[in-house]
């Protein structure tokens, strides 16, 4: 099989980007939410990665600066999402990739966590966490299950917090 490449978005990126990610969840919500977060002064090209596949873009994942606020305090996270791989060449580890592209990228960036809202079981095996057992909430109507957390740095969770995702992703529920 060749080798997955897992890179920064470039300009040039965009359109298959968003056709990665109408494929993969068979509407364009996804698509939309990455343009208008995009759109955001907190979007950052750096953490926005894609995977190649024979010089193919065939997976995207988002990482967006969030805050987490307890007791009048606040630090960011990143909140990871959407994720996605072209079904064509879904259970080739390709997901799997971004997802720990993504850990590094948050360790060289000295993010402590990442927050993801998604299938559980799914993120569960890249040590996430359900974030209702750290105390962490958000502001997305999801159910508390969904919810989980990488704590990057060990204890940056420790007294819990919320979590205020902005409005594209809130739109978007």
């Amino acid at each position: 099989m060749q080798p997955i490449t897992v890179r920064p978005e470039a300009r040039e990126d965009i359109r298959a980007i968003d056709v990665v990610h109408i494929s993969a969840f068979g509407g364009e919500a996804e698509a939309r939410l990455i343009s208008a977060l995009r759109a955001s002064a907190s979007f950052n090209r750096e953490l926005s990665l894609v995977a190649e596949l024979g010089g193919r873009i065939v997976g995207h994942v988002l990482l967006t600066r969030v805050p987490l606020r307890k007791g009048g305090k606040e630090k960011h996270v990143l909140a990871l999402g959407p994720m996605s791989v072209v079904p064509s060449q879904s259970h080739r580890g390709i997901g799997s990739e971004l997802i720990q592209a993504s850990v590094r990228l948050a360790q060289e960036k000295g993010y402590g966590s990442i927050v993801v809202l998604g299938h559980p079981e799914y993120y569960k095996r890249f040590g996430f966490v359900q974030a209702k057992d750290l105390q962490v909430t958000c502001n997305l109507p999801a159910p508390e299950d969904a919810l989980t957390v990488l704590e990057v740095e060990p204890g940056n969770l420790s007294g819990g917090g919320h979590v205020e995702y902005p409005e594209p992703f809130v739109a978007l529920y």
